[in-house]
């Protein structure tokens, strides 16, 4: 795999968007193949084999029809190693099962006080995109009220792009603030994790409205599994613009490896105790 630059290099450049911006291969053409080349490569693909592209081996990923990306299919890219993805794959399961585990004390507690203190069920199930286009209930614990969709428009949005924030935003409850803040909100993700939705390191996962609006070339953060904690969790998070957190994320797809894995995992906890750009 191509490596541009080390992860460690970029996080002591975060600070500088113009540094991060030129380590950064916006320009690269999503990973797509057509219908019809889909429907070319499916002998191949039954047999086990992967689809040849310029960029390399690349396994083809079965979309339903209402997925599609224009008049073509994302397909999978990353690290495509079986030994990295089977290795990813234990450590996802082994790693959700033992946070839970951990956590399972502060998620009963959360899950007593928001069933006490909020209107709604506790836990919030979220459709959210995935691997290549496909759609998955995402789950959180609840920090909004459960009318905050149709109060969305009497809030201003004060980030760039397609995503939604606001860092008063009146629609989240008073203990939702604190989840959120202290990241206890995301802990039901592990059971997403379990089932294979998500990784334990991935590009978070966006929502439908705004996969929408996302230009051709943001896609690519689309092709490799979303996860729990990546390269814009451990650098500000809400604090980043969204064009530069794409960026992070297609660095992220050029350099996967075990490696980039441990390290972002590593700086994970701090990340959280800081409490930067949680909101």
């Amino acid at each position: 795999m191509e490596t541009i630059c080390s992860l460690d290099t970029v996080l002591e450049k975060l600070d500088r968007v113009d540094e991060l911006v030129r380590i950064s291969d916006t320009d690269a053409p999503v990973s797509r193949v057509t219908p019809a080349q889909l429907q070319s490569s499916a002998p191949a693909a039954k047999r086990g084999k992967e689809a040849p592209s310029h960029h390399g081996k690349l396994r083809l990923v079965p979309i339903a029809a209402s997925e599609y990306a224009g008049d073509h299919l994302l397909i999978e890219a990353g690290n495509a190693s079986r030994l990295y993805q089977c290795v990813k794959r234990a450590a996802d399961v082994a790693g959700a099962i033992v946070l839970l585990v951990l956590f399972s004390p502060i998620m009963l507690v959360t899950l007593i006080a928001l069933a006490i203190t909020t209107q709604g069920k506790p836990i919030f199930r979220q459709e959210r995109v995935g691997l290549c286009g496909r759609r998955f209930p995402m789950f959180k614990f609840r920090t909004m009220h459960v009318n905050a969709a149709q109060m969305q428009h009497l809030v201003k949005n004060e980030k760039d792009g397609p995503i939604f924030k606001n860092k008063r935003d009146p629609r989240i409850t008073k203990i939702g603030r604190w989840l959120r803040a202290t990241s206890i909100d995301e802990m039901p993700q592990l059971f997403n994790i379990l089932l294979g939705h998500m990784s334990l390191v991935g590009p978070r996962p966006p929502v439908p409205s705004e996969v929408a609006k996302y230009e051709p070339w943001q896609r690519a953060r689309l092709t490799i599994k979303p996860g729990l904690t990546c390269l814009w969790q451990v650098s500000g998070r809400c604090e980043v613009g969204f064009e530069d957190w794409v960026r992070m994320d297609i660095w992220y797809r050029k350099n996967q490896s075990l490696l980039t894995d441990l390290k972002l995992l590593i700086k994970t906890p701090l990340s959280v105790l800081s409490q930067r750009g949680a909101y």
